[in-house]
């Protein structure tokens, strides 16, 4: 990791707001409705006409469209140019190269059933930010999808109102430095993601923590 505190993708952008502040209520309209996107994937996938489970790129498009919906021209679209990212050293492959990239990935979700849901989920949440596909949005999306994973590949929508997605954009900078180790790693060609599986594995035991703490106190858990 360098100094910077936050990673941010630079490319050219069509923004449909410029209002600073009308963005930003806008985004958390979009984030809203793209958690909304994700409950409603995981309950389609898990009808039991769509086991086994697969990854496809149209759902990764789909809950990107919700996040940048209204906000920019490139919402569902893959990024039409190359791109880099403010605050990390990797540097994102080649537009032409993003759908074939993002096939390899669903492949790999696919293909690797014996492996567990912690790791196919950090595995995806490394690879889409890895591909970064998007002009803007791809943290968003990837923690969508490895959620969207997770879920599916447990066989259940998780409880508790204490989200992985929510604490991890509470609290970024553990997940820029799993993204950064999983990057050393796939330099030499090596998948490793344990450090992404281990934030997971902390973020998700917080999140069933959560349904606890609501049925001591009489809430219900979402």
């Amino acid at each position: 990791m360098n100094d910077e505190p936050e990673r941010h993708s630079r490319a050219i952008e069509v923004d449909l707001i410029t209002d600073p502040a009308e963005r930003t209520r806008q985004e958390a309209r979009n984030g809203l409705r793209q958690f909304d996107e994700v409950i409603e994937q995981i309950e389609y996938s898990l009808q039991p006409e769509r086991q086994p489970f697969r990854l496809r790129p149209s759902a990764i498009l789909s809950l990107h469209r919700k996040a940048l919906e209204g906000i920019s021209a490139f919402a569902g679209v893959w990024r039409p140019a190359d791109i880099e990212i403010r605050g990390s050293r990797h540097k994102p492959p080649e537009a032409y190269l993003v759908p074939e990239l993002i096939e390899e990935m669903c492949d790999y979700v696919n293909d690797n059933r014996s492996k567990s849901a912690v790791h196919l989920s950090a595995y995806t949440m490394w690879r889409t930010n890895w591909i970064h596909p998007f002009v803007d949005g791809n943290g968003r999306t990837a923690r969508a999808v490895s959620y969207f994973a997770l879920c599916v590949r447990l066989g259940y929508r998780l409880p508790g109102t204490n989200t992985i997605p929510q604490q991890i954009a509470a609290n970024k900078q553990p997940y820029y430095e799993a993204l950064e180790s999983a990057d050393k790693a796939w330099s030499a060609r090596t998948i490793d993601v344990s450090r992404m599986e281990g934030l997971l594995e902390a973020c998700l035991a917080n999140q069933l923590l959560s349904v606890l703490d609501e049925a001591k106190t009489g809430a219900k858990a979402q």
